[in-house]
């Protein structure tokens, strides 16, 4: 009986910590429906008055960009700005060819009157951190703006972005991201679909009751005044943009969130790509959990309520730790509640965390109404998409697990970019591309033995007690089944 009460606890703890998370999402989500009642009144810049247009610098860091630099300097070339109080810095740490091509690009565009720099370094040290701190050095801009090579702002974004640095008290100006290849495969739709909550139900429900929200790395502003008071860019987690914001607030600066300002951009089309992203974002996470949870906790200036949103705000990807945990102790769980008849009510209990995937369930509803609408049809849709969702982040569990303990445990690795494809339409060739990963982790094998052992499970339902089966838990089963089975088989093919 040891084992199986190890078991219990282990499962037991995991599914409080998820409810805990998913309570926390009920209350952003709580703060994100109030926020859209209450009318913005921000102090503003007046651009129609020259004295009151400040110079800014447009940082692109890339790094081995061929498929979407042209794309990406050509789209910032047509930034609607006054050219006197604009400059553009190329950070480029390309290894490969289009160094020189950026080069030359760079040169063309120097030539109609644009203040435009191609900056280089002959090592990579600090990744995409250290060569925002590189320009940083030079920069003249009183306000940075930075994109990564995928981003496709509108003509019109700096406009829109920098009029609320009129209080000075605003650090960071970030912007929503928009996904301009949504449509292109279950891939990109789930992806859109997790980001779509973060900028809506996290970033506004956060920014609404001045708790801690993150710059997203990109596709939006800061005050360089901000990042240096903050101690500059650092490159020892692999998400430096949490970092810095983390470091930024504490020092009392104040960040504006703009959900109505949308900037396109290219989610990965190949789970490869898709799974490097993840990894990072779930390291870094976990990284940044054990730079910054005493900082916050020890702060003075923030409210317990901030803190304990902060703290849960870092521990977001170690979440994944928890539904792992869950999923593979739900089997053993199965076969001790039909072995033990004396938990009944412990397990009557426990039914009570369902609660956890109906908050869920409710809180991306309420994104999902807002960006496709009400009614039944797209409520039908995002039934079948929220399944769809929840399998494949599932599936995602393993792989992230282990990006959270190496975060958590403080090995270091190198930051590994996401492969650009510059793809929108499905008959687009994404195979020919030079940047994809062609060597399949291990972890892959894992993956499908994981999508074995949950076929079991479905199995188990129909063998387990005395009283023909017992069905609880085979959706969950199911879902975790077809998670594992499309990560594996995609990982293991390489498919779109």
């Amino acid at each position: 009986m040891i084992l199986e009460t190890i078991t219990i606890i282990i499962y037991t703890v995991a599914l409080l910590l998820i409810l805990m998370y998913a309570l926390a999402q009920l209350n952003l989500l709580f703060n994100y429906l109030s926020a859209k009642k209450k009318t913005d009144t921000s102090e503003k810049f007046d651009l129609s008055n020259p004295n009151e247009v400040p110079f800014v610098t447009i940082q692109l860091p890339v790094y081995n960009e061929m498929y979407v630099m042209d794309r990406l300097l050509d789209n910032i070339a047509e930034m609607d700005y006054p050219n006197d109080k604009l400059e553009i810095q190329v950070l480029d740490d390309s290894t490969d060819e289009t160094i020189e091509t950026t080069r030359a690009h760079v040169e063309k565009l120097q030539a109609t009157g644009l203040d435009i720099k191609h900056i280089t370094r002959t090592n990579r040290t600090g990744f995409k951190a250290g060569a925002l701190k590189k320009g940083l050095e030079i920069a003249k801009g009183e306000f940075i703006a930075i994109f990564d090579s995928d981003f496709l702002p509108k003509k019109d974004w700096l406009k829109q972005t920098v009029i609320y640095f009129k209080n000075a008290e605003i650090g960071v100006v970030q912007t929503r991201w928009g996904h301009i290849n949504r449509n292109y495969s279950i891939l990109t739709k789930i992806q859109a679909f997790a980001l779509d909550a973060h900028f809506t139900l996290e970033q506004v429900g956060r920014n609404s009751k001045g708790h801690f929200i993150n710059f997203n790395g990109t596709a939006g502003l800061w005050r360089k005044t901000c990042i240096l008071d903050a101690g500059n860019w650092e490159g020892d987690t692999l998400t430096e943009d949490l970092d810095l914001s983390y470091r930024a607030q504490l020092k009392n600066w104040k960040f504006k969130y703009l959900e109505h300002v949308e900037t396109p951009a290219e989610l990965p089309v190949v789970i490869s790509a898709a799974r490097s992203q993840q990894f990072r974002w779930n390291k870094g996470g976990a990284e940044n959990f054990k730079k910054m949870k005493w900082r916050v906790l020890r702060s003075k200036n923030i409210s317990a309520k901030t803190k304990v949103h902060g703290l849960l705000h870092l521990l977001n990807s170690t979440m994944f730790l928890n539904i792992l945990l869950v999923a593979i102790l739900s089997i053993p769980m199965l076969y001790i509640k039909n072995e033990y008849t004396h938990l009944k009510t412990y397990f009557i209990v426990m039914s009570f965390f369902v609660i956890s995937t109906l908050i869920f369930f409710i809180c991306y509803w309420v994104m999902y109404k807002n960006i496709y609408g009400g009614g039944i049809k797209n409520f039908v849709s995002y039934i079948g998409m929220f399944f769809v969702f929840f399998s494949i982040a599932m599936g995602f569990s393993l792989h992230n697990t282990i990006a959270v303990i190496e975060g958590h445990s403080g090995k270091k690795s190198e930051f590994v970019r996401t492969p650009k494809f510059n793809i929108s339409k499905f008959k687009d060739n994404w195979k020919t591309n030079i940047y994809i990963k062609k060597t399949v982790s291990v972890n892959v094998i894992f993956e499908g033995i994981l999508m074995l052992y949950f076929a079991f499970g479905m199995y188990s339902a129909f063998i387990v007690g005395d009283q023909g089966g017992d069905f609880g838990l085979f959706p969950f089963h199911l879902m975790l089944f077809l998670g594992f089975g499309f990560v594996f088989f995609k990982s293991l093919f390489s498919k779109a």
